[in-house]
């Protein structure tokens, strides 16, 4: 799933490629990814990109005033293309194509763009074309930034005071933090050396000040290596820099302790029980059931 590195590094790539350029037809191939009625996708024909921003997880293409929103959600990704003169229709269900944005062509004749693409059988990829950006439910709803410079430790500690609520779940929430979802917040915890199933309103002022410092360094780091690569290249580079997401069984780069893995319903969280819990693995109560 991108995470706010990756929506800010996309932001940047199509800052450089799409801002400037006319838009010169939005071509929805999966419709159930289409979330707006009003404006029409087809008014987005002829506008100009003149901004790209990111809220949150949100991608958001100014268009002369009028703004095309995505979420690409679990299974979402944008592929940009140089020239999309001959690409061919896509008939619904035959491929991952979600989205296709053309742009006019250039003085050469080609005419780029980007696709929206959304691997697996959850369809969440969600497009909408607003007015303006807090027309988005999901963006409306959304908390500070953690990147932003009113993002201090005392704020946080004011968000984790009197919550009880695992500081794993806090940090996905988006109405609680905007931009963190699963591998991040795995690394955030692991770079702060905090339980992820700690209660969020127990942790100390000197814990709340590790884990803002953990998630600022996290974020910023992980944004700076992907600065100025293309689309294309960002979900390697995002798993190259990842410590204990997505790598149980390995040894931790940290301590040489195994990573090991709690799973859930639809996904699993890892952790370094040197590094985050004195030692103790933590209860996976999945694997628990199985092995009964």
């Amino acid at each position: 799933m991108p995470e706010l590195p990756e929506v800010e590094s996309l932001a940047e790539f199509l800052r450089e490629r799409a801002v400037g350029r006319q838009i010169a037809v939005v071509e929805v191939v999966a419709f159930q990814a289409l979330k707006t009625v009003d404006p029409p996708v087809s008014s987005l024909g002829g506008l100009t990109v003149t901004g790209v921003a990111r809220y949150g997880k949100f991608l958001d293409l100014d268009c002369d005033g009028l703004h095309f929103v995505t979420h690409l959600a679990r299974g979402g990704w944008l592929r940009w293309r140089d020239d999309l003169t001959g690409a061919k229709p896509v008939r619904p269900g035959k491929s991952p194509l979600a989205v296709r944005v053309r742009l006019a062509p250039d003085d050469e004749g080609l005419a780029p763009g980007f696709e929206l693409t959304e691997a697996g059988t959850q369809k969440r990829l969600a497009v909408y074309v607003a007015r303006d950006p807090s027309d988005v439910p999901g963006i409306a709803s959304l908390g500070p930034d953690p990147l932003a410079s009113d993002f201090t430790a005392e704020a946080l500690g004011a968000i984790l005071g009197g919550s009880r609520t695992q500081v794993k779940g806090l940090l996905r929430d988006q109405k609680v933090i905007a931009g963190i979802g699963n591998a991040y917040s795995d690394e955030v915890l692991h770079a702060a050396r905090m339980s992820p199933f700690k209660i969020a309103g127990s942790l100390t002022e000197d814990e709340t000040a590790r884990l803002h410092e953990a998630i600022v360094t996290t974020l910023r780091d992980a944004t700076e290596r992907s600065r100025g690569m293309a689309a294309k290249d960002l979900k390697a580079e995002k798993r190259s820099g990842l410590r204990v997401h997505g790598r149980t069984g390995e040894a931790c780069d940290v301590c040489g302790d195994t990573i090991r893995e709690v799973s859930f319903a639809d996904s699993s969280l890892q952790y370094c029980p040197t590094c985050q819990t004195g030692g103790k693995p933590l209860a996976d109560r999945r694997m628990s059931r199985l092995l009964k």
